[in-house]
């Protein structure tokens, strides 16, 4: 089932739609604007096999209000429970932020690449948010392309992250993760297999080429990782 809704739509009388800014396995994202007091926010609205008994809605509204010290994430408002054709709906209202996916950035630059010095700027921004979900004893779980959110600021980018991932009790695991995932996004966003072979000592010791075991010896939490860029020497 697709919700679709158009330009005008009212989400529980008291948010209009503006636009649609994307889809998935657990929904639909839209751009609101709150009535009473012309905010405009994000509605997430998740189709009901993603969302069995509000599990996804719950987890969501409780994750992001654990973590709602972390600038990385985007803030939890309200939860709604609507109906559209028939169909009970969960929605979840958060804070709107301007800004593109990363991986339709990453179409619009040379190359479909960032430079060195951009992708290190990018990791850093990254592994710095997520140090501080991570000294919150959680994890994001699912970090990639097309959850980033990315805004250029001057040499360096402002970044959110979406879409958190439920993969149950926080873990070690689950950390360990989150660094690699960092990782496989500094290859990626740099050309991935195509320009690897070229990348700098410097890239390739972050990189490890892609080995789980090398980059977690090295990197047990995003602020090790973090650390190791602030103190990275270049030859």
């Amino acid at each position: 089932m697709k919700y679709d809704l158009e330009p005008g739509y009212m989400i529980a009388g008291k948010y209009e739609v503006l636009e649609k800014l994307g889809s998935g396995w657990e929904g639909e994202v839209y751009r609101v604007r709150e009535r009473a007091i012309g905010v405009e926010r994000a509605a997430k609205l998740f189709y009901p096999h993603s969302d069995a008994r509000n599990r996804a809605t719950k987890f969501y509204a409780r994750k992001l209000n654990k973590l709602r010290q972390c600038p990385i994430l985007i803030q939890y408002h309200t939860g709604e429970r609507i109906e559209i054709r028939g169909t009970k709906v969960n929605v979840l209202i958060s804070e709107y932020v301007e800004g593109e996916i990363l991986a339709s950035f990453l179409k619009r630059q040379p190359g479909k690449r960032l430079t060195p010095f951009e992708g290190l700027h990018l990791l850093h921004e990254l592994a710095l948010g997520v140090e501080e979900i991570h000294k919150a004893r959680e994890y994001h779980g699912d970090l990639h392309e097309d959850n980033i959110i990315i805004r250029r600021k001057g040499l360096s980018f402002n970044v959110k992250v979406v879409d958190m991932y439920d993969w149950g009790v926080p873990a070690a695991e689950n950390i360990r993760d989150d660094v690699c995932d960092l990782v496989r996004i500094l290859y990626d966003v740099l050309g991935g297999k195509r320009t690897y072979r070229k990348q700098s000592p410097e890239i390739k010791y972050i990189v490890s080429g892609l080995k789980r075991s090398l980059i977690t010896r090295k990197f047990r939490t995003a602020g090790h990782l973090r650390r190791h860029i602030e103190n990275m020497e270049w030859e």
